[in-house]
């Protein structure tokens, strides 16, 4: 689970998000109540894409940050790559899949030269990888001087007076929601474990400045459990 390191934690991971492709789209809008929707929009808000951009979306699931970029900026090339076979089946299967170029590939191994993208984005992929430091060293090399990057995750709950709330929302609903939709409780269990060990917004936003990015920003959402985070190259 969420203790897990290295290449252990790269194949589990892996292995749980091919379980749950075919529900993922519908078990996001369900635990967010729709408001992920709009978080992606404000994410790829922050690329500020250009006409004619090369866009990579990472770890992109099912395609949902692709397809929008697609949809907004029909000029632009979107690469929609991710690390779990069954994601990229179901999404090239979905009605705007021919609108993307799909990949699948590793987000600390990115398969590109180096200054190829205009801008980078993933949603929901840097709680998942085993070493974010790479991660977005790789996002970094593969970016084009002045290029954007952006990133959609959730993060630890801060602790106030409703975090009891929010704790019974990961550790009650959502695994709830896992196994009467997907089927797949575990999978739905890793998820709020995952949040609480991940970095806080606050650190995570030091990791892209770390990273070599500047002009780093984030804004949290839903009651401070997700950061939409940004910066430029």
């Amino acid at each position: 689970m969420s203790h897990l390191t290295g290449n252990e934690r790269a194949r589990y991971v892996q292995r749980m998000f091919g379980r749950i492709a075919g529900r993922y789209d519908l078990l996001n809008r369900l635990m967010t109540a729709g408001q992920d929707v709009g978080w992606r929009k404000q994410a790829i808000a922050k690329l500020e894409i250009q006409p004619g951009a090369v866009v990579a979306d990472l770890g992109a699931g099912t395609g949902d940050i692709a397809f929008e970029i697609a949809r907004r900026h029909p000029d632009a090339f979107v690469i929609s790559s991710d690390f779990t076979p069954e994601m990229v089946w179901v999404g090239k299967a979905r009605r705007r899949g021919a609108s993307v170029h799909w990949l699948i590939a590793d987000a600390q191994n990115l398969p590109f030269k180096p200054e190829v993208f205009d801008a980078t984005i993933s949603g929901f992929l840097l709680r998942n990888v085993p070493d974010v430091p790479r991660a977005l060293a790789e996002q970094r090399r593969t970016l084009k001087p002045g290029g954007r990057i952006a990133s959609l995750d959730t993060t630890p709950p801060r602790d106030n007076w409703y975090r009891p709330l929010l704790e019974f929302h990961l550790h009650r609903v959502i695994p709830l929601l896992g196994r009467l939709v997907a089927g797949d409780s575990e999978a739905y269990t890793y998820l709020p474990s995952s949040t609480e060990k991940f970095l806080t917004a606050e650190r995570l936003a030091e990791g892209f400045s770390q990273a070599g990015f500047q002009a780093v920003g984030f804004v949290r959402r839903m009651f401070g459990t997700v950061g939409i985070h940004w910066g430029r190259k």
